[in-house]
This record gives structure tokens, sequence and C-alpha cells, in this order.
């Protein structure tokens, strides 16, 4: 018990993070709302409530996601990450490429409590 706390108490403040660096992207409402979601999982993973259904759609929808803005060319990706030594989006392909890893992190840090939810 005590590693969900943990775990998802951490990954909470982590997405609350995420969700206030939206603020200033071309779309924030879609993305903040993507990240409260994650929160608010993340909340309930703290208390040991895990509801099946909502978590496998959240699951699915994620990967999903990260599967269809998946980059071309993620090694040309980090390249240029590295390159600027800055956060500043230079191209919609950068915010793309780090909208696929935010969705990949949303499904793989919600998987944990997706299998606390079908063990039951």
């Amino acid at each position: 018990m005590k590693f969900n706390k943990y775990f998802f108490g951490t990954w909470f403040f982590l997405f609350a993070l995420f969700a206030y660096w939206q603020f200033n992207d071309p779309d924030p409402e879609v993305w903040v709302s993507i990240y409260g979601v994650a929160m608010i999982f993340c909340l309930l993973g703290v208390r040991g409530i895990f509801p099946k259904i909502p978590l496998t759609l959240v699951v699915v929808l994620s990967v999903l996601g990260a599967i269809y803005f998946f980059p071309g060319g993620v090694g040309d990706w980090i390249a240029d990450e590295w390159a600027q030594k800055d956060l500043t989006m230079k191209t919609p392909e950068m915010e793309e490429n780090r909208e696929t890893f935010g969705l990949a992190i949303i499904a793989l840090v919600l998987s944990p409590a997706l299998y606390k939810a079908w063990k039951k």
C-alpha cells in the first residue's frame, strides 16, 4: 500500500508540473485536461481506488495517441532538442514529439493501476 502512496503521489505532482507547463502551449485546454485526468487517477491510486473501465479507457487512448503522434525520426528529434539547449518549441514537429512522450508516460504510469484494477 505504501508503494501506491509514494508512486502515485509523486506522479500526481509531476503531472501537475506537466499541466502547468502546458499553459503556454498552442492548445493548452487539451493538454492541461489530459494531464488533469492523469492527476485524478494518480490521486485515486494514492487512496487505493482503481476504477477498471475508466482506467482501461485512459490507458488505451494514451497508447493509441502515442502511436498516432509517434515521431518518424526519434534520433533526429532528440539531437534537435539537445542542440537547441532550451525547452522552447522551434517547430510544430517538436511539439508533437513531446506530446507523444507525454501520452506514453501517462500510459506507463497508469499501467500499474490498471493491473491492480483487473487483478481485483
